[in-house]
């Protein structure tokens, strides 16, 4: 969809046209999103606004609050920033409005491809891109002998390299935090793997398979290789990881990358070593075992049409051009702003889309199965029950969700 289309058109070319907005709001504007630092950006510059409050709950907790959040009426948050996987749940939900009208009148110079549209209608305006890929030690690499791994297969003799060399004892490093980091990671190494989701046409589940069974013990090996506690590390503490010199080698978000050697305190070995590549394939696929992404915002249904305008104008303007003047914010994402020119820490990104990583899958029942997955697979990690069982699992807990939801009969 939004992402493929990106992918064929080189990715990152955003129209020219947008001029400065001024901010002057006359209506409460609350926001809530992740925490990483571009959405920390975005939802800074939205508090700029003045005439009325701007408050932002950026948090790892996003997904689990947001929804609630909007069902209320009014609605508690004015807007979320979402993602091509987080827009679906408030898509179901009915608690996002269409933005054709805020777009007409306040959106001057948006791009074509910021504007996410479902079913004939703007339901989101996008803001940066995003994909999982490499991220390394160079100096570490090359104190083995080896290349930057182009395959998940490469990472582990890599890894197994590592560690009998006494150079680190868990060298490498995933965001396999038990719930939807453990989901995504299965996501992408089953897509990998040629893995499809669903039967057909379908809303029924077609994870208990080969390649499904063979995402998991690629999933097993890795994590042989990752501190013991791996079943808690979200993207924050895998890249605390890499940040302490503890990790060689991690499949990581776009959108930290810029920001990972520039904590206070990062060794300076790390600094001098650190180094991104593309996504890795897997199996001997040649789809990479990953997944392209947008980041944007959405405005709220249940609120006054005055707090829609004033939460449009405030997202506006945590997004205005003027901010691609900033190096420090061009090198946070890669932006889908006017202005946006490509920095070294994009080069995983641009690298993802132009090797054909498919989009996340915007299907309204795929938050099920992502939600299935997250609670089902971390006894197969720990060794408690084997593959097919935990695939079984994941399939009867979606099926459960999926006929209450009404996606199944």
């Amino acid at each position: 969809m939004f992402l493929k289309k990106l992918a064929i058109a080189g990715v990152m070319t955003v129209l020219t046209g947008t001029t400065a907005l001024a901010c002057e709001i006359n209506a409460r504007v609350s926001i809530v999103g992740n925490e990483f630092p571009a959405i920390q950006t975005v939802g800074a510059n939205a508090q700029a606004c003045t005439g009325a409050e701007v408050n932002t709950n950026l948090t790892a907790d996003h997904q689990q609050i947001n929804v609630p959040g909007m069902q209320g009426n009014p609605a508690e948050y004015t807007s979320a920033i979402i993602a091509n996987s987080s827009i679906v749940a408030l898509m179901n939900e009915d608690v996002i409005r269409p933005l054709d009208d805020l777009v007409a009148k306040h959106g001057e110079g948006l791009a074509r491809n910021q504007l996410i549209t479902i079913n004939g209608e703007v339901m989101a305006v996008a803001f940066m891109a995003n994909a999982q890929h490499l991220v390394y030690r160079a100096d570490v690499l090359e104190q083995i002998g080896v290349e930057p791994p182009k395959t998940y297969e490469e990472m582990l003799e890599a890894a197994k390299m590592i560690r009998e060399q006494g150079i680190m004892e868990n060298p490498l490093g995933g965001a396999y935090a038990a719930g939807w980091n453990l989901a995504q990671e299965f996501n992408n190494m089953f897509i990998g793997y040629g893995g499809t989701f669903f039967k057909d046409g379908t809303a029924e589940p077609n994870v208990n398979t080969e390649a499904g069974v063979k995402a998991l013990e690629m999933m097993k090996a890795l994590s042989e290789y990752m501190n013991p506690d791996f079943l808690t590390h979200d993207s924050n503490a895998t890249n605390a990881e890499f940040r302490a010199g503890n990790v060689a080698l991690m499949n990581m978000w776009g959108s930290r990358a810029a920001t990972l050697t520039t904590a206070e305190g990062v060794p300076q070995e790390v600094i001098d070593g650190f180094a991104i590549a593309g996504p890795m394939t897997v199996g001997g696929g040649d789809i990479p075992a990953s997944t392209l992404w947008w980041d944007g915002w959405t405005v709220a249904k249940n609120i006054s049409d005055e707090e829609a305008e004033a939460t449009f104008i405030a997202m506006m303007h945590g997004i205005r051009p003027e901010l691609m003047q900033d190096e420090d914010v061009r090198t946070q994402a890669v932006w889908l702003i006017d202005g946006y020119e490509p920095t070294e820490a994009a080069v995983g990104v641009f690298a993802a889309a132009q090797a054909g990583t498919v989009p996340y899958p915007m299907l309204p029942y795929m938050g099920l199965m992502h939600t299935a997955l997250g609670n089902e697979l971390s006894d197969f990690m720990q060794g408690r029950e084997s593959a097919e069982q935990a695939l079984a699992d994941v399939e009867a807990a979606y099926v459960a969700a999926a006929r209450e939801t009404g996606f199944l009969q």
